[in-house]
């Protein structure tokens, strides 16, 4: 089972990635990143996404099922950002204690695939060993 680092460097293989990060959406601190940093700057691009994050994970509209509890699913799966020219992928990862986290993969759109980054995004998230 992949850690972090071993994570992120597998979805930089996607194609069309630009940058890999994992996110701390209660923190706002970036765990680990690879590649470019859509803002230029890791801490400021995962503190960013953390507050988008953690407005769609705890919005009981689009949750449907509130904030995750610890050992179950996040009540979101993914959410997707897009821009004239990218794709920004966030895949919440399931832990077997408090399922803060998720996965954020930033994609160029002339040369990346989204249904495939989200395929490939969410067996990340699934192999993902955490501590």
């Amino acid at each position: 089972m992949p850690g972090i680092d071993e994570s992120l460097l597998e979805a930089m293989r996607l194609p069309g990635a630009r940058g890999a990060c994992l996110v701390d959406w209660i923190s706002g601190l970036a765990l680990g990143a690879v590649g470019e940093a859509s803002g230029g700057d890791w801490e400021a691009t995962a503190a960013e996404t953390a507050e988008l994050g953690r407005h769609v994970a705890e919005s009981g509209s689009l949750a449907a099922g509130g904030i995750a509890e610890a050992g179950k699913e996040p009540p979101v799966e993914d959410l997707i950002a897009t821009t004239g020219d990218a794709y920004h992928l966030l895949r919440f990862v399931s832990t077997p204690f408090d399922s803060t986290v998720f996965l954020h993969l930033w994609l160029g759109r002339d040369e990346g695939n989204l249904a495939l980054a989200r395929i490939r995004l969410a067996e990340l998230a699934d192999r993902l060993v955490l501590g």
